[in-house]
């Protein structure tokens, strides 16, 4: 079976070292970056399942990193923090990152978010539908794909696990606790404004007018809903 493959980068070497120890004892493939440029460079050769890194990095900052990324590639990204602001957390899911972790934390814990963000990108149980189709929106369920009257839209890989799970449950109302469960995979401690970042890039990518959104609704007090069909 093929190794998933993880590229940390981070400029300490010695966290680099522990987090490969623990990923290579649950059967990871680790790839190895200590700034920017070689991180960029390593996404080009070794085409990694996911990425973990480190915002703090000399030279290209991880923030720019995951811009150049973005712009090729949804490639998971699980971001690292040594600062508490949420001005860096916000930014980089605005940026497109699919989650984050503030240092100091338990290698662990890194390694169930990679399993489970892995798992939510793998296609969901077969009873689901594979196609749901609502005015001129079309999600394919199979090919990951999303299409707006006949245009290709291009979603991060945490975007389009959000949106294909309200489209599969239209109508039922979730929390943004539920949905980071339920989308992001565990019991999840940070910041519930990580639904709210994903929910406006969604609106600004699939409603004709993101300020009054006719897909994905918001229940206030509750949480967020997706239309149900007419």
């Amino acid at each position: 079976m093929t190794k998933v493959k993880v590229l940390v980068v981070d400029d300490e070497r010695t966290l680099v070292k522990a987090l490969k120890f623990n990923l290579e004892k649950e059967g990871f493939r680790v790839e190895e970056a200590y700034n920017g440029e070689e991180a960029l460079r390593k996404v080009a050769e070794v085409e990694p399942d996911i990425i973990v890194l480190d915002l703090m990095l000399p030279g290209l900052d991880g923030f720019e990193v995951c811009r150049q990324v973005r712009k090729k590639l949804d490639t998971p990204i699980i971001m690292l923090t040594a600062r508490g602001d949420d001005i860096d957390k916000v930014l980089g899911l605005e940026l497109g990152a699919d989650d984050y972790l503030t240092k100091p934390f338990n290698p662990r814990e890194l390694v169930a978010r990679i399993k489970a963000i892995l798992r939510r990108s793998v296609n969901r149980e077969e009873g689901v539908k594979k196609l749901i189709e609502i005015g001129g929106l079309q999600i394919d369920l199979l090919q990951h794909r999303v299409r707006l009257n006949d245009k290709e839209i291009e979603l991060t890989s945490k975007e389009f696990a959000l949106l294909s799970f309200l489209a599969s449950n239209a109508g039922r109302v979730y929390s943004r606790e539920q949905l980071l469960e339920q989308v992001w995979g565990y019991n999840y401690y940070g910041d519930a404004r990580t639904v709210d970042v994903h929910i406006r890039h969604l609106r600004e990518k699939i409603e004709k007018d993101p300020g009054n959104p006719e897909l994905i609704i918001t229940v206030w007090g509750t949480g967020y809903k997706f239309r149900e069909e007419p």
